[in-house]
């Protein structure tokens, strides 16, 4: 190659570079067309369905003594308006369920006056009220959306189960429901340290924030080195909860009548009574709790008795089935219709905590009667309840074949 044809290329070389730099910087230099101000639209801000751009929006709670009248007062409402609304609202929403502490917002006027247009209450997470304010005074309830999550919870038992679930940061009202799931199989005044519970529920939202538990899908509790397991199941429309054989959780009787409250006296043939001073039967189980505790019947059965009976104090007896009777006493009183002849249903009220008749201290002295027989409550065998059915038990079983795998996986944390 010649020397003249390489300084040829070299110069077209130096040329095509030098073309596309100024081909850069110019683009770099050339102005950036701005988006004019006239194009550019926001997202409007909506609130409870109303575009609140153009509004002063005031929030607020409903204070002690507070109403419609002197809330919508403050922000230029006359009497007669309000009297209107009042009546608008007649069949929609009773003003006068208006609560402290419940929240508000009012939509006022973009000017100087700052006359609402707009009060929303709400008296629920879930609910809220829309008094229109304008020309034509209107009010409409209307139901936020309610977003469902579901999340999985384990952990091992330290103290109480209410105590347990708060050092975990789990909704204690998980506790209460678990509770009332387990409430035929388990007696929770006698779980014990190391304990183990895991279970996939519902948790509920409204505009991202937590406003309560929904449905527990399963759950696992490990007590006395037995596991029991509960599935949430519609069996031919009757929902209730199953084990893993597809027997029903609910049964004839429940474990206790108190909830979360501990054992201070077992069954025993000579116990030391701590008001006479000597030893004698005691054919129950004492329950220490705070006076007015609940007490509730363990089973659907017909009051036999309802008063005072001298050392036992104010008394409820309660008849079951042809051979099992249970008793509640030392009670402070008794529930509204509570009397003798009077039919209860399981799980019902009965009565309250106290310590009437010979008592050192608020307690529930329970006993269980079977053919007129004292027996330990604690050993009760309750009646089964009804099982999954026969024709869809298959399928039952079926699906929570995956539910119970998933469990099982499932780490205590």
């Amino acid at each position: 190659m010649s020397h003249r044809f390489k300084r040829f290329l070299e110069i077209i070389f130096l040329l095509a570079l030098t073309a596309l730099i100024i081909y850069i910087a110019f683009s770099f230099l050339r102005p950036v067309k701005k988006l004019s101000d006239d194009n550019y639209f926001p997202e409007p801000r909506v609130e409870f369905g109303i575009v609140v751009d153009s509004f002063h929006v005031y929030k607020g709670e409903v204070q002690a003594g507070e109403n419609l009248s002197s809330i919508l007062g403050r922000y230029h409402i006359e009497g007669s308006d309000i009297d209107k609304l009042r009546k608008a609202s007649d069949t929609v929403f009773d003003v006068r369920k208006i609560r402290a502490g419940n929240r508000y917002t009012v939509l006022c006027t973009n000017d100087k006056l700052q006359k609402a247009l707009y009060f929303i209450y709400e008296p629920s997470d879930t609910a809220y009220v829309v008094f229109t304010l304008k020309d034509s005074i209107k009010v409409r309830e209307e139901q936020k959306d309610v977003q469902i999550k579901t999340v999985e919870a384990s952990g091992k038992i330290s103290g109480s189960l209410w105590n347990t679930f708060s050092s975990l940061k789990i909704d204690p009202n998980l506790a209460i429901s678990l509770s009332e799931i387990f409430q035929w199989s388990i007696d929770f005044y006698a779980i014990q340290e190391g304990d183990q519970f895991k279970v996939e529920y519902d948790q509920l939202y409204v505009d991202n924030k937590s406003i309560g538990l929904g449905s527990i899908h399963q759950a696992w509790f490990y007590h006395n080195g037995q596991p029991y397991y509960a599935f949430k199941y519609n069996d031919n429309g009757t929902i209730g909860y199953f084990d893993e054989k597809g027997n029903s959780l609910k049964k004839g009787f429940l474990k206790a009548p108190l909830k979360f409250t501990r054992i201070s006296s077992r069954f025993s043939e000579s116990r030391f009574h701590p008001v006479l001073r000597i030893r004698r039967p005691h054919h129950g189980v004492d329950y220490a709790a705070p006076r007015g505790t609940p007490v509730h019947a363990i089973g659907t059965a017909m009051v036999t008795q309802a008063g005072f009976t001298g050392g036992g104090g104010k008394t409820i007896r309660l008849k079951h089935t042809a051979s099992f009777e249970t008793t509640y006493m030392h009670l402070a009183g008794f529930a509204a219709g509570i009397h003798k002849g009077a039919h209860v249903s399981q799980g019902q009220v009965i009565g309250y905590v106290g310590m009437s008749g010979l008592a050192t201290g608020p307690h529930l002295d329970f006993r269980v009667y079977r053919g007129g027989i004292a027996i330990d409550p604690l050993k009760l065998i309750s009646p089964p309840g009804i099982p999954v059915s026969k024709q869809n038990l298959a399928v039952y079983l079926k699906q929570i074949a995956v539910k119970k795998t998933k469990l099982d996986a499932l780490k205590v944390k």
